[in-house]
């Protein structure tokens, strides 16, 4: 049906003369909201807060759609259909404004109930949209709906509710949210409830103003429309300054913007093509300009920011620089502390050292001398005894002989132990006087076996001797004290064999072999098929004053410094000494090298 055009002014709703106000109020709210809506939106669509604001955007827009088709439509099922649905859109932008407004103060999602007190108050409307009580009827001298009492005051009622809930709730916020945030929240709180006011104020006395016959039409709820291009300024200024909804807009865009949408709507107003004209003009210069003018500042900003970064880095960096030089005085003055500490624990460890250099010197001083003294009893007693022995003053039975050969060996034990004592105060004075020359090693191996020989029969034991096949080198060495030191490990082979007996061998290394020195060297081993060491034992064996547990058992008078006077000894010629077993019960062998002069040639030419 095709709404009647009357004359009576009253009943003009739809002419070709639609009021300009009415472009001018919806076209801008739509676009302008819009704008905002879809642009804080595609800055960032994870947001929660951003999707509400695109919702109350697209709902407040689909109102006013339908609102401008109720005024410009002269088909009456496109104004009832448009009618029918003005209520549900209306409760639906209450509703989500104060949705937005929780999750805009609270940064987060509402709760439960709260979405279930906003179900219920919206389930009537919807429930309510496709029946009688919504739209009654239509008046076709108006060409205008009908409208039901009960369900308009129910979408209204709706919209008084809400705006309450949203001061209520600012007000009750405003006391928790931080110092920082509080601008912010009176400005949203302020701009959301200046769009419900007027939305509600103009909508309802509209209806009020029609219903007691006050007014004709609903040209009253135009003026509602601009709390929503108010609520959108509030945002575009949130945006702006504080960088809300996380979101970088300058104010020359938002400018700019709301000029094109300004002067694009005056086209409502012009009444011939000359104004269109110069509008259009204007309209084009100020979108160049405006793009020149935003394309700019932009620039800037980019400059200012990348010089407020690097301020802040600077800045960062200056205060790193001045924290580390911090730490660094207090370690300086640590350091500081620490060079007094080491400086008096040196020089009390400079006292202390000459102190025990002086009493290590009145030490080895005293075993000299007491070696000294020592030695002079054990003569005469060795001399007498021997002769007592041999029968020089007669005969002894044998009682009396095995008394004096207790005298005798225990004598030449405290004459052992005071020649160890001197030679390792001699070694550790640097007293020791060493003469080295050319010497065969062969010959000082050959005087061992002889003098040894007869202790080794004594104990029913063999003592051999293997003489290499080849004439071995000879060696620059101090001759009497490596024949001390290979006649030192025989002995001890020989004291520590309950039965078998003592092998020793010389042999030329010409080559470097598993654990031999690195140069050219002679080895000599002395092999025993005695009770054997330990392993964990061996390393202790060349200390001062170190015996094993088996030999302690088998050898009561040791002293313990045989070994170490060895090792001295040995090292003192260039050499070195260590011993091999395979363990207890299973022999040993000690093994002593000593370095090579010739040069490579000769060794290979004898080789």
């Amino acid at each position: 049906m095709i709404c009647p055009t009357y004359p009576d002014p009253q009943y003009l709703i739809f002419s070709s003369d639609v009021p300009a106000l009415l472009y001018y109020s919806h076209l801008p709210a739509i676009i302008i909201s819009l704008l905002i809506g879809f642009f804080v939106y595609y800055n960032n669509r994870h947001s929660l807060l951003n999707k509400i604001l695109l919702s109350i955007s697209i709902t407040f827009s689909f109102w006013a759609f339908l609102n401008l088709i109720t005024w410009t439509s002269n088909d009456s099922g496109n104004i009832m259909l448009a009618w029918s649905l003005l209520g549900i859109a209306y409760a639906l932008v209450y509703i989500l404004s104060v949705y937005f407004l929780y999750v805009f103060i609270d940064k987060k999602d509402v709760g439960l109930p709260q979405k279930i007190i906003f179900m219920l108050l919206l389930l009537p409307v919807i429930f309510l949209t496709s029946t009688s009580h919504n739209v009654t009827g239509f008046n076709v001298p108006r060409c205008s709906a009908l409208e039901g009492h009960y369900f308009t005051n129910y979408y209204y009622g709706i919209g008084l509710l809400m705006f309450v809930w949203a001061l209520i709730l600012a007000i009750n916020r405003y006391r928790k949210v931080e110092n920082s945030f509080k601008k912010q929240l009176i400005i949203m709180a302020f701009g959301i409830e200046f769009f419900l006011l007027t939305f509600f104020v103009t909508g309802f006395l509209a209806s009020y103003l029609i219903e007691n016959g006050a007014t004709t039409d609903y040209s009253l709820d135009q003026y509602g429309l601009f709390g929503m291009v108010f609520f959108m300024g509030m945002i575009a200024y949130l945006i702006v300054k504080f960088k809300a909804f996380e979101v970088k807009l300058i104010g020359a865009q938002a400018l700019v913007v709301l000029l094109i949408i300004i002067i694009g709507s005056q086209f409502a107003f012009i009444q011939n093509n000359t104004n269109r004209v110069l509008t259009a003009i204007t309209l084009v210069i100020v979108v160049i300009f405006g793009w020149i003018l935003v394309r700019s500042v932009k620039k800037e900003i980019e400059q200012r920011e990348e010089l407020e970064i690097a301020n802040t880095e600077i800045e960062k960096r200056n205060k790193e620089i001045e924290n580390r030089n911090k730490k660094l005085k207090v370690a300086n003055k640590e350091i500081s502390e620490r060079k007094d500490q080491l400086q008096k624990i040196s020089d009390s460890l400079a006292v202390a050292n000459d102190k025990l250099k002086k009493l290590d010197n009145a030490k080895t001083e005293f075993v000299s001398m007491a070696s000294h003294q020592l030695r002079t009893p054990p003569t005469p007693i060795k001399g007498y005894s021997s002769m007592l022995l041999e029968g020089s003053y007669g005969e002894l039975n044998a009682e009396q002989r095995s008394a004096v050969e207790n005298i005798y060996n225990a004598n030449n034990q405290q004459i052992a132990f005071v020649e160890d004592l001197l030679s390792v105060s001699r070694i550790e004075s640097g007293s020791m006087k060493f003469e080295f020359k050319k010497q065969q090693i062969g010959e000082l191996c050959q005087d061992v076996i002889n003098n040894l020989a007869l202790k080794a029969k004594d104990k029913d034991l063999y003592l051999d001797y293997r003489v290499p096949a080849e004439i071995l080198p000879e060696l620059t060495i101090d001759g009497a004290k490596i024949r001390e030191v290979i006649s030192n490990l025989v002995d001890n082979a020989l004291k520590y064999t309950i039965k078998g007996g003592v092998t020793l061998s010389v042999e030329l290394c010409k080559k470097n072999q598993v654990n031999c020195l690195s140069a050219p060297h002679l080895r000599v081993t002395v092999s025993d098929t005695g009770i054997g060491i330990p392993a964990e034992e061996i390393p202790y064996l060349f200390a001062k004053f170190s015996r094993g547990k088996d030999i302690t058992r088998l050898n009561t008078g040791g002293t313990g410094l045989g070994l170490y006077v060895v090792k001295m000894i040995t090292t003192a010629n260039g050499g070195r000494v260590w011993i091999e077993s395979p363990g207890a019960g299973m022999g040993t062998k000690f093994i002593l090298e000593l370095p090579l002069e010739q040069e490579k040639e000769t060794l290979e030419r004898n080789g």
